[in-house]
């Protein structure tokens, strides 16, 4: 990691530079694939699944026998924590639930406002080089609770033609059955534009490389919605002395190890805590099975010495960091400073893999700065929030003249007369 010492703002945009995306190279490779799901349906995911997983499907769905055997490939420790996190994530998102708002704004004039699943939802699941079941349940918990009418869950085969064990147990074990076998760009495909197989959804949820991020975005132009745009996975930890250096140094390597393309960076206020924390990423990394893709990421990260605790986190809400952890004296201040991060992860003993996990938070987040504007997936990105209103005629009386002469004045006098027209019958009926 590149150490910044006190860098000035307006070195900022360049010194936290995320990887960038070679957009017109992915989208050459895209958008054909598009087109070919588009025009052929299951004929190209068999076409896909043999070019880009190498195997040769009989079926695009899972068998029983599949499934089950699933189950029976997991240990009993697998299986409880997963239904030790499905627990919590369920609890959490089930709070999230609102009641009808309805409230008379006016006498005779009833507003209100209810959530209303969407009816279609697609859930993509990574499957290769880190199979996300747990991305299972952040995704499949919300769409079931919101009362979806039908979910969708693309992942892709393994070369034996199989989706990944714990994927398949986890869909099951939260009731979802609509399973497809297929992978990349071409899954968001074939849910955006449907195929044979594979019914066309209203909203795509899920991580994914680049080839998926950018399918995702360019499935928005077909009137298919998505959760977020994302990038690759990113942490930021901000730690003062307090902080315990091996402690920092694993939540850093915890998502350097997503991706070659992912990013980590370290605040904190001295250079001496700063060359802590990278003595024991190198200890760490020695031991970890993905070391190679977390060595690349590192070379993208930073750790960055801020003597101003003020600038610090006003440097943290520039970044706007997927995951945020906050590790110093001063917690509880800290805390209330920041208004741009996905989700934030307060002290010593809140590892950002709590929430990607089991606390109970969702890990579907915004990444690449996005966190300035996009929340991460709750129960409400499973809903819309749909307005009613209901006017007796005491109530048309009361708010009319206000809406005629609003109506008048934007020179829209069909808009006045649809008020008009109604005032007057009243008038008569009153005669």
């Amino acid at each position: 990691m590149n150490i910044l010492d006190n860098p000035s703002k307006d070195t900022w945009k360049k010194q936290l530079a995320r990887p960038t995306f070679k957009t017109k190279q992915i989208n050459k490779i895209v958008k054909p694939i598009l087109r070919k799901v588009k025009r052929n349906g299951d004929k190209a995911l068999f076409k896909f699944a043999m070019e880009y997983d190498h195997v040769e499907l009989d079926s695009l769905f899972p068998s029983e026998v599949e499934i089950q055997a699933a189950s029976a490939a997991l240990s009993p420790a697998l299986k409880e924590a997963i239904n030790v996190a499905k627990r919590n994530i369920e609890r959490f998102h089930m709070a999230q639930a609102t009641p009808e708002l309805v409230d008379e704004v006016m006498p005779g004039v009833v507003c209100s406002r209810k959530s209303v699943p969407i009816q279609k939802v697609g859930l993509y699941i990574p499957g290769g080089t880190a199979p996300l079941f747990s991305t299972v349940l952040m995704l499949g918990i919300p769409a079931v609770l919101a009362g979806c009418k039908e979910i969708v869950l693309c992942s892709p085969p393994s070369k034996e033609g199989k989706i990944h064990p714990a994927i398949l147990y986890t869909a099951s074990l939260i009731g979802i059955t609509k399973i497809v076998k297929a992978g990349g760009a071409q899954a968001i495909a074939a849910m955006t534009f449907g195929t044979e197989s594979v019914p066309k959804v209203d909203k795509i949820f899920g991580p994914g490389n680049q080839f998926v991020t950018a399918a995702k975005q360019i499935a928005t132009k077909y009137g298919v919605a998505i959760d977020m745009p994302a990038g690759p996975s990113e942490v930021l930890v901000y730690a003062d002395d307090s902080a315990n250096a091996a402690f920092v140094a694993a939540d850093l390597l915890s998502q350097a190890e997503h991706g070659v393309d992912s990013q980590v960076i370290l605040v904190t206020d001295t250079e001496k805590f700063a060359k802590r924390v990278i003595k024991e990423i190198a200890e760490q990394l020695e031991d970890l099975p993905r070391k190679d893709i977390a060595k690349k990421a590192l070379a993208n990260s930073r750790a960055v010495i801020m003597n101003n605790a003020a600038e610090a986190l006003e440097l943290i809400n520039y970044y706007a960091p997927e995951h945020l952890i906050i590790s110093v004296v001063e917690e509880d201040e800290a805390v209330a400073t920041i208004y741009n991060a996905g989700s934030v992860f307060i002290g010593n003993y809140t590892p950002e893999s709590a929430g990607d996990y089991a606390s109970g938070t969702n890990h579907t987040l915004p990444t690449y700065g996005y966190a300035r504007n996009y929340s991460g997936v709750s129960l409400d990105s499973f809903v819309k929030k749909i307005t009613y209103q209901k006017l007796s005629p005491e109530g048309l009386k009361n708010i009319g003249p206000t809406i005629e002469i609003m109506a008048e004045n934007e020179l829209l006098e069909a808009h006045k007369n649809a008020v008009t027209i109604r005032l007057k019958q009243l008038k008569k009926q009153k005669k």
